[in-house]
């Protein structure tokens, strides 16, 4: 079994850890069920947040009269002192806990530091006191936040997007945070469901000994991928670093993760999805990519103010307008029969 340990936290945990965004889509009963067979299997770690409707009033459920077996994370994206504590509380609440492992400031623009004007790094340090949080985080997008994160010396753990698709400054991130004593967290370790193999990415994650994926679950067969890998982890065959090279030549370039930070749209449109349709649609084709609703989604596009509003938030600074356009004409060409998906 392979395990990591996130930096001076000393939290030591088998190297799959359980992001819960995605069970806020599948009933209680449901989330429940994945969440205490994932523990059952010997993943312990678990990644919420206070956006992420009812998860975490899911895993509160799930791990009723057994919290301290696990170590939770959430998030808060609270701007004000005021607003931190109303989220620190409700996630306890949500969580029936009296305590959060790690309490994450979720994507901030600029890492809150003690002094700053809003509070929010006083309140974190006060909880801390108090008892209601162990270790202070933060999550970002933005690799100018990360490195300052970092350098800054007042976080224990960053979670970053890290995936086979990344290039050398993330590469360098991992680096600067195992030599700083901070843990890394890496999340859409699948960059969003387009990576579609999963022993190829937990081969590619398994080679840095500070970093641990949290892999989105929402279904049960995508669960037990994950669990057949603690016995049985894949490594990095010839075969396996083929495959992610071909995976690194299709997907060079600029596209759209779908981290949903561009949203809303004022025009109404689901920009992390329309903008990524192209890939979505080749790389793991479904029914449900081609049906009216689908339709009429990648049809909002034509709504487009140009506003400029999703290429001003995108922490990737992509042309998303240009994106979403590039991404609708390909839709209808393969709605009209012009481009064959498998």
């Amino acid at each position: 079994m392979h395990t990591v340990t996130l930096g001076r936290t000393g939290i030591t945990v088998n190297k799959n850890g359980f992001g819960a965004l995605p069970i806020q889509r599948v009933s209680a009963e449901e989330a429940v069920k994945l969440v205490r067979k994932a523990y059952d299997a010997g993943i312990t770690y678990f990644d919420t947040a206070r956006w992420y409707t009812d998860s975490e009033e899911k895993l509160g459920e799930a791990f009723d009269g057994m919290r301290e077996k696990v170590y939770i994370a959430t998030k808060t994206g609270a701007s004000t002192a005021e607003a931190f504590w109303q989220d620190l509380e409700t996630s306890l609440r949500s969580l029936r806990t009296d305590y959060i492992d790690v309490y994450q400031f979720h994507n901030p623009p600029v890492p809150p530091k003690p002094g700053d004007g809003s509070g929010l790094y006083e309140a974190m340090l006060e909880a801390k006191e108090q008892g209601k949080i162990r270790h202070i985080g933060i999550t970002n997008h933005r690799l100018a936040a990360a490195q300052e994160a970092i350098t800054s010396g007042l976080y224990e753990t960053l979670q970053f997007p890290f995936s086979y698709l990344s290039g050398e400054q993330e590469l360098s991130l991992v680096q600067q945070c195992q030599e700083a004593g901070i843990g890394f967290v890496a999340m859409k370790a699948l960059s969003g469901g387009l990576i579609t193999n999963s022993a190829a990415a937990y081969a590619f994650e398994a080679q840095y000994e500070n970093v641990l994926p949290i892999w989105g679950v929402q279904r049960e067969q995508e669960l037990d991928e994950f669990i057949s890998y603690i016995d049985h982890p894949p490594v990095l065959t010839e075969e396996i670093q083929a495959f992610i090279a071909h995976d690194k030549e299709e997907l060079s370039g600029e596209f759209c993760r779908g981290c949903g930070y561009c949203m809303p749209c004022p025009a109404g449109i689901e920009i992390n999805t329309c903008a990524r349709m192209s890939l979505l649609i080749r790389r793991s084709p479904s029914e449900a990519q081609l049906t009216e609703q689908a339709q009429a989604m990648m049809k909002k596009i034509e709504d487009c103010l140009h506003c400029g509003k999703c290429r001003g938030k995108c922490p990737y600074e992509l042309d998303t307008p240009a994106l979403l356009e590039k991404n609708y004409e390909d839709y209808k060409r393969i709605l009209a029969g012009e481009v064959q998906i498998n």
